[in-house]
């Protein structure tokens, strides 16, 4: 019999990347297990887990909204309504009960494109939101965003040559997925030194290199605001990305999970592709993207999230439609997870009070986190950070010198891996090196969250990590 290996496996999966969940993910956790030993001999008490936008994550703790786990429990449940019948607020019961007679029991199998109720609920978010209408039968609930946006993908590669349009940095999962289903990346560049901003020109520039080496471009992924850069992007610059898609036949991929993390609303507002396209009446394909693991949910592990198709054809949507019916349905419990997320309590409601002050706890706690962090890395030799205004993360650009380089060659990493994996081993904060997310030839960065807590204590290691790694390195 011939045994099972790598060679014997589809080539295509050798090829992908995720650098989110990569070396440093992995020591972090092994490192993690070492401090249970006694005299484990590390210089820290704890792993942080600075790389990956987990909010509930043991270590950073952003507690779930009351909300959402009353309107689960009473769904996974039913019969704590009468077991515990002053438990729960009777705004929460309503909803529970509302759902049940929609869904029936959370074990069950739902509509292959989600639960009929829910996605009305969504088309009804999408609606108020952008003003403009939105049709259930163009929305899709899915186990996360990852699972749409990796299906879309799949569907747009239809050749070798196919290639798909990604910003420089980006989030991994964009050339995993392409590496996954054997698509082309093509990149193009963000500016960071304009607050890490999307020039229209660049992606003119990358779509004539690609049409140089025959790479055909069918998509443009926009990602708003930004992973790992937390950038928004303002109307007027997606009104003409909105027209180059049209002038180039690109489906537009918008990415706009965190649409809810906005640190500055008032100077930075969110505004979706799907209100763009609508106002402007263009013929684009649009699909756009939302989660419940990010804004203030942070129910990462629920894997909830949609997908909405705009100016699709029907023989399209049935295509779409018969792939996810391969997985049967996206889970109940995601599901339920979004119709929380798009319905929260309103005014005048039981549970409102409770909502609103947890949910402006986690923006104001996110927003001076993340102003912080950033002031502090710019005060440090060789460090520049874009204060970002929305997301989750800051992504600094730190330079290393000849003397760092030539060490990172020698251990056989790239140099903001060498550095990232130095800093892992000193302080326990696990980060994600730039190299992953792709950047500028001779250019380094690293990201982190701003979801830690103690700020002063999390900074602080950084900060003294990074003046011993420039003394024995150098800046030159």
């Amino acid at each position: 019999m011939r045994p099972l290996t790598i060679d014997t496996l589809n080539p295509a999966l050798q090829k992908v990347q995720y650098a989110v969940r990569g070396e440093l993910a992995i020591k972090a956790e092994l490192l993690r297990d070492k401090l249970k030993e006694p005299n484990h001999g590390l210089p820290f008490d704890k792993v942080i887990s600075s790389n990956i936008g987990n909010p509930q994550q043991k270590g950073l703790d952003q507690p779930p909204i009351t909300f959402t786990r009353q309107v689960a429990a009473l769904m996974e449940w039913p019969d704590l309504a009468n077991l515990a019948p002053n438990a729960f607020p009777k705004d929460v019961i309503e909803r529970a009960k509302e759902l049940s007679e929609e869904i029936g029991s959370v074990g069950a199998y739902s509509h292959s494109q989600g639960v009929p109720f829910i996605r009305q609920s969504v088309a009804n978010f999408i609606a108020e939101r952008d003003g403009h209408p939105s049709d259930p039968a163009n929305i899709f609930l899915t186990g996360g965003a990852s699972a749409g946006v990796s299906l879309l993908i799949n569907m747009l590669i239809s050749s070798p040559k196919s290639g798909i349009l990604i910003p420089i940095p980006q989030y991994p999962l964009y050339t995993a997925s392409l590496a996954q289903h054997q698509g082309i990346p093509i990149p193009y560049q963000l500016d960071e030194s304009s607050g890490w901003s999307t020039s229209v020109a660049s992606i003119e520039e990358a779509l004539e290199k690609a049409h140089k080496e025959g790479v055909i471009a069918k998509g443009l992924v926009i990602i708003n605001p930004g992973n790992p850069t937390g950038a928004l992007l303002d109307e007027a610059t997606q009104e003409k990305l909105v027209e180059l898609c049209e002038k180039y036949s690109l489906v537009l991929l918008a990415d706009e999970v965190y649409q809810n993390n906005l640190h500055h609303p008032q100077t930075h507002p969110f505004t979706s592709f799907k209100k763009v396209v609508a106002k402007s009446q263009s013929p684009i394909p649009l699909v756009s993207f939302h989660s419940i693991s990010k804004g203030v949910s942070g129910e990462c592990g629920r894997r909830g999230g949609y997908f909405e198709c705009t100016n699709f054809s029907e023989d399209v949507l049935a295509l779409i439609y018969k792939m996810v019916s391969v997985g049967l349905c996206p889970p109940l419990a995601g599901q339920i997870g979004v119709d929380s997320m798009v319905r929260p309590p309103k005014p005048g409601q039981e549970s409102y009070e409770l909502w609103k002050k947890e949910t402006d706890t986690i923006h104001s706690a996110l927003a001076s986190r993340t102003q912080a962090m950033a002031a502090r890395l710019n005060a440090l030799p060789g460090v520049t950070c874009v204060d970002s205004p929305g997301a989750l993360y800051l992504f600094p650009q730190i330079k290393l010198s000849q003397k760092a380089q030539e060490a990172a060659k020698t251990a056989g990493k790239e140099p903001d891996a060498f550095y990232s994996l130095a800093l892992l081993d000193e302080t326990g904060i696990c980060v994600v090196p730039g190299s992953g997310f792709g950047q500028k030839e001779g250019e380094w960065h690293y990201r982190l969250t701003c979801l830690c807590p103690g700020v002063d204590e999390y900074v602080g290691k950084l900060e003294k990590f990074h003046r011993s790694f420039v003394e024995m390195y150098g800046l030159e």
